[in-house]
């Protein structure tokens, strides 16, 4: 099958199965296992598609790096938890003179702060904050919302992210774009048009001083956190086992809060920043274990022994299983998505019908559907930029002006709703597995609140579409 090429409605299956068995048995290794079995099957690949699939999806640069980068992640947050790190953190913040309302701020603006790595932000945040939320009543499924909003929404609204590399990189040659330096000006100007990603990020801050009410499956969540003191619901599976969640304080040994948190985390931020400015490139990963070796040569130094650093290391890898294995899945159920022309077949659904003025609605529509379906954000801007921005290219005259800018708004918005709230997204599996929330719990309660943004964005679209 050619990248052109499509099964038809057939190719929805495999999503479709996956997202309705995740809601229905609140199991996710499960339906997106049954739905990769489903799917080779109705691809006509047979049952031993199912191993194929999985060496195919798994055996590739882009799973190995996300693996090795949760692994990686889990150890250094399995070295803060050992040395006290987050314990102290938290202590600090409590000096602030804490509340429910402030707690959630300093949440918030956390994940702004690490806008540079969508994978790092949920992780840093709901590692970070959980003993506070804990402490506050505030529920796992609100931290996991909290974190994940801040996470992709902020990082495709930056400028110096891999992002917005990746973004102007797939408009170099559209046109009038005929440069990186073009291309980063359309991007910049796109930014205002980008709706659905600043009123998501605008949402947790609103919600966070209650000027928006709580309301839906979070309302719900919210309440009998305060009500009971229970951060999960009875029967809900956290996301990070307990081999993490579990880990205390090494007794016996003085630690520190600038060397065991500070430290490690200025070495994530300092690499992946300074590798970025210098190639284009966060090396996000590499930042990451440079700061885990340096974590635990600080363990020793300050006489932990070498045996329970190397316990603790074991024990953050086992802690991040759960999210591995879910990533593993949909990677697997992305690459039959692709291979069986799931987007094509959305595209070639509405693409004939599209006019000047429905362009930048209808491209958010489909941008949204393809991400939920898929779960990545950026396979729907390399699937969708090629499509939408020559069109608006053709409405304006081959000129830059707000029929471009508003599309590639939409695309970018488009793109990041399905990488918010999908069952599927890599970035809100990060979010569960750093707030240590029932993955599914914290889809049901943040999907409300998406979907009204979402909403408020087409109607946005729609007006905007009404001065061309």
């Amino acid at each position: 099958m050619t990248e052109t090429e499509t099964l038809g409605v057939l190719s929805l299956l495999p999503a479709t199965v996956a997202i309705v068995l995740a809601f229905v048995t609140r199991n996710t290794v499960f339906a997106l296992s049954v739905a990769c079995i489903v799917g080779v099957i109705a691809a006509g690949q047979g049952l031993m598609g199912f191993p194929n699939l999985l060496k195919n999806a798994l055996g590739t640069t882009s799973f190995s790096w996300i693996l090795l980068l949760e692994l990686f992640i889990g150890v250094s947050i399995a070295f803060f938890q050992r040395t006290g790190a987050i314990r102290n953190f938290s202590a600090w913040v409590e000096t602030l003179n804490m509340n429910r309302v402030r707690v959630q701020l300093v949440a918030w603006v956390m994940g702004m702060f690490v806008f540079f790595s969508d994978y790092f932000s949920p992780l840093f945040v709901g590692s970070t904050m959980r003993a506070l939320f804990d402490r506050y009543r505030i529920s796992r499924e609100k931290l996991a919302y909290i974190a994940d909003s801040t996470s992709a929404p902020v990082s495709v609204l930056v400028p110096a992210t891999g992002w917005a590399v990746f973004i102007t990189g797939l408009m170099v040659g559209m046109g009038p774009i005929v440069d990186a330096t073009v291309a980063t000006q359309v991007f910049l100007y796109a930014i205002p048009f980008n709706i659905y990603s600043i009123l998501a990020v605008l949402m947790v801050g609103l919600i966070a001083v209650r000027i928006v009410p709580e309301f839906g499956p979070m309302k719900t969540a919210e309440n009998r956190t305060i009500e009971t003191g229970k951060v999960l619901r009875d029967g809900a599976e956290p996301l990070m086992s307990v081999e993490l969640t579990g880990i205390e304080p090494f007794a016996g040994v003085r630690t520190s809060l600038f060397w065991n948190f500070v430290f490690p985390v200025l070495i994530v931020i300092g690499v992946a920043m300074g590798s970025f400015f210098v190639t284009s490139s966060a090396l996000t990963m590499e930042a990451f274990l440079l700061s885990a070796i340096v974590a635990g040569i600080i363990m020793r130094i300050q006489g932990i022994p070498l045996s329970d650093i190397m316990s603790t290391a074991m024990a953050g890898i086992k802690g991040v299983m759960p999210a591995v294995i879910i990533l593993a899945f949909a990677y697997a159920i992305n690459d039959l998505s692709k291979s069986m022309g799931t987007a094509n077949y959305i595209v070639a659904q509405t693409e004939s019908w599209l006019t000047p003025g429905l362009l930048p609605v209808l491209t958010f529509l489909i941008g949204c559907v393809i991400s939920f379906s898929t779960g990545t954000s950026w396979g729907t801007f390399a699937i969708m930029m090629p499509i939408a921005v020559p069109m608006a290219l053709t409405f304006s005259g081959n000129t830059l002006d707000t029929v471009v800018y508003a599309t590639v708004g939409a695309v970018l918005g488009g793109g990041v709703f399905g990488d918010h709230c999908s069952p599927l997204s890599d970035t809100s599996i990060l979010a569960s597995t750093g707030a240590a929330s029932d993955h599914i719990d914290h889809i049901k309660t943040q999907l409300p609140y998406a979907i009204a943004i979402a909403i408020i964005s087409l109607a946005a679209y729609f007006a905007i579409g009404l001065t061309f």
